[in-house]
């Protein structure tokens, strides 16, 4: 169901209740360019298959100009704000979204996407809400079609299985702590079983587990990597890169087009490592955190 809040010039705001709406605008235009927008969509398909795991109502609104999308913004609370831009100056729709954010008093923890548009949108932001910002967590986002086998390493991937929750559980916490300032340990338990129950965690197996990696945010032709994590003891053996290209060989082999992943562009060594198993640079993501 949607409702249109705003119209200015051509251009119309429209907000949606649920992600089947909101993909029936964007999905076809985010689809052009789908792996550098494996975020947006792989958020929304996974709000459209599972809507029953929706506890708090995402954000979901496009701007359209005429015929055209200028502008998609989604947010899943307590998340950052996710902005897609179609056009180089799209400094009114995201005005428009501002103001509707701020009228429809939601708490916008931040603002995340494409250079170019999120400082814009984070003064705009500034400017209406009265917060201030700084900068956040750089991304790089990669893409892979075809696997670079790394270095033969010991060992073996293995689905993690129910008799890995806690182990998987402990190695979520740590990467939250590690890698995502600010992540919710507590609720690392409750992640792990739902991701071995939906077969989307990974082990790297010498022996015993030493790495791990896990599956997200799967699209039309796609699929993402995240919580890649090897425990300090395991590291510079080369397990993370034997973990992420057999996996990645999996899924390409499952009918994946393409795997994508993110990493932080502060971090050479993660950046190193994906590029020497076949993964390329797609395009890079800016992250501003508002405060009071």
């Amino acid at each position: 169901m949607k409702n249109k809040i705003d119209k200015k010039h051509f251009m119309i705001l429209t907000t949606y209740r649920d992600a089947v709406d909101f993909l029936q605008e964007a999905q076809a235009v985010l689809e052009k360019n789908e792996a550098a927008n494996n975020l947006m969509l792989g958020i929304c398909l996974q709000l459209k298959q599972f809507p029953e795991k929706v506890k708090i109502a995402p954000y979901l609104a496009t701007v359209v100009d005429g015929d055209d999308l200028a502008l998609a913004a989604i947010m899943t609370p307590p998340h950052v704000l996710v902005v897609h831009g179609a056009r180089p100056n799209c400094d009114e729709a995201l005005a428009m979204i501002a103001q509707d954010l701020l009228q429809n008093r939601w708490n916008v923890p931040g603002v995340s996407g494409p250079p170019q548009i999120t400082e814009k949108f984070a003064m705009i932001w500034t400017n209406v809400a009265g917060a201030k910002y700084k900068p956040g967590m750089g991304r790089r986002l990669y893409e892979l079609r075809t696997v670079i086998p790394p270095q033969p390493t010991l060992g073996a991937l293995q689905l993690a299985s129910e008799n890995d929750i806690e182990l998987v559980a402990r190695w979520i916490g740590e990467f939250a702590a590690e890698a995502l300032p600010g992540g919710d340990m507590a609720k690392s338990r409750e992640s792990a079983a739902s991701r071995i129950a939906l077969g989307d965690s990974y082990l790297w197996e010498n022996v015993q587990p030493v790495s791990m990696a896990a599956t997200t945010r799967p699209t039309t032709n796609g699929i993402g990597i995240s919580l890649v994590y090897t425990p300090p003891e395991w590291r510079g053996r080369g397990y993370a890169s034997a973990c992420v290209a057999a996996l990645s060989q999996r899924l390409l082999d499952s009918g994946c087009k393409f795997c994508c992943l993110f990493t932080d562009l502060s971090n050479p060594t993660s950046n190193h490592i994906y590029q020497s198993i076949g993964y390329t640079p797609l395009a890079d993501f800016n992250e501003f955190v508002f405060v009071c």
